[in-house]
């Protein structure tokens, strides 16, 4: 598009040099107006290229920052689900039933002194062994940790009618025979930028530099190594901060 419009300029500047120089006088006042409604034109064209990537960065950022808090929202459902039952869930409905009634266990970890026989039954040796102990002190509904969380709608792609985020379980190996659950939820960057300049959207599904987010979905999790984080960069955790404690 650029070059294009260079090309225009230059070829507009030698068009109203020709004409200078071999038109008749009587016909430049015509050929006058023409250029200066081309001129503006291409100063147009020109500001025009200039702001389109500016103000898709600007409006794909706000996009990006609504689905994010989304995401962070299914991620710490996760790691709560995690942490009772030590796995991952792809059952939406049952996650969100499961921040609503599930409970927390408040543990206290503390350590005693217990004898044990390192000798035999006819020669006993009674040995101190200091042991730790695990008491469940008390139960926490999870759902404490959500009460300013719009969970109930956190599957719901924010700005996209009707489109919820995928979710999906598996297991990683991380060291040869230990394999791992992970989670990854995610949606299209194409269904986020619907409307918008398609050259431009073209370009963000195949972005690869580290201060944008890569590839051609917005995620959090993975299913290929063992990572809870999301794929965006840190100036996204940033603009989130800031807009969470604007709605506060």
């Amino acid at each position: 598009m650029i070059i294009l419009i260079i090309l225009a300029v230059v070829a507009t500047f030698g068009l109203a040099y020709l004409i200078v120089k071999y038109l008749p006088l009587k016909y430049k006042w015509m050929v006058s107006i023409v250029l200066v409604v081309l001129g503006t034109f291409l100063v147009f064209k020109i500001y025009d290229g200039i702001m389109k990537p500016i103000n898709f960065n600007k409006d794909k950022r706000v996009k990006y920052v609504k689905v994010i808090q989304h995401l962070k929202i299914i991620r710490d459902a996760e790691l709560a689900f995690y942490k009772v039952n030590g796995n991952y869930t792809a059952n939406k409905e049952g996650l969100i039933q499961f921040i609503d009634s599930a409970k927390f266990a408040i543990t206290e970890v503390r350590d005693t002194v217990i004898q044990v026989n390192k000798g035999s039954k006819w020669q006993p040796l009674m040995v101190d062994v200091e042991k730790r102990i695990v008491d469940t002190i008390g139960y926490e509904p999870i759902l404490k940790s959500f009460e300013d969380k719009d969970y109930k709608n956190m599957f719901n792609v924010p700005g996209v009618e009707g489109k919820k985020f995928e979710l999906v379980i598996g297991l990683v190996e991380k060291i040869a025979g230990l394999e791992v659950p992970v989670f990854e939820a995610r949606t299209e960057k194409k269904d986020l930028l619907v409307g918008m300049d398609i050259s431009l959207v073209k370009q963000e599904m195949e972005a690869i530099e580290s201060d944008q987010i890569k590839g051609e979905y917005v995620s959090v999790g993975s299913l290929n190594e063992v990572t809870t984080g999301g794929n965006w960069p840190p100036s996204y955790d940033k603009a989130n901060r800031e807009e969470e404690e604007n709605d506060q």
